[in-house]
């Protein structure tokens, strides 16, 4: 044999000793409850005519010593079954979900110089939304409540992310007037 292939079998040696080590070490069966007449299984007093039919219930179990037998009076239990099947869509949708009138939590945006804004009245966002509005100038675009939100201006594009719910009255100037746009955060 050469000495790489001892090598190897040496390793191989050592490596199934030390798993075989790991199940040396006494380890406590799990408590089980005490096999008894339950309402679904019958008694053996009901089940057996002669006495030797009682002797022979329990198989001879297999294993290791710390394992305790299994308990052949007891029925496998089987999962219940689901209440709502996958198909099935939700009466109401839950209160972070986007409904067809409220949006979640996206970004809006808002391009002034393609945009009728005199048709855009209200919107409706989750809390963490962000309305863009592009192509207009630093500081034009104000709120009634600064506290719900977080505004921020950059190269001719304002953000302002609905941080808290409420109801927000977004002012946009265009064209010489002023458009107010309604936002309701939830």
């Amino acid at each position: 044999m050469s000495r790489v292939s001892l090598r190897r079998l040496v390793v191989v040696l050592a490596a199934t000793v030390g798993v075989a080590a790991c199940g040396t070490d006494a380890v406590s069966p799990l408590p089980v409850q005490p096999a008894g007449p339950s309402p679904s299984t019958p008694t053996p007093a009901a089940t057996a005519t002669t006495p030797a039919a009682t002797t022979s219930a329990l198989p001879v179990p297999a294993g290791s010593p710390s394992r305790p037998p299994p308990t052949g009076a007891r029925p496998v239990a089987t999962p219940p079954t689901p209440t709502r099947t996958r198909g099935t869509p939700r009466t109401t949708p839950p209160p972070t979900d986007a409904t067809p009138a409220c949006q979640g939590a996206v970004r809006y945006d808002l391009p002034l110089a393609d945009t009728e804004i005199e048709l855009l009245r209200s919107l409706c966002f989750a809390t963490g939304a962000v309305l863009r509005i592009q192509g207009i100038g630093p500081g034009l675009v104000t709120v009634d409540r600064p506290e719900l939100v977080s505004q921020q201006y950059e190269a001719g594009v304002v953000d302002v992310r609905f941080v808290r719910p409420g109801t927000v009255a977004v002012t946009i100037p265009k064209d010489g007037r002023e458009h107010t746009i309604t936002v309701v955060v939830r």
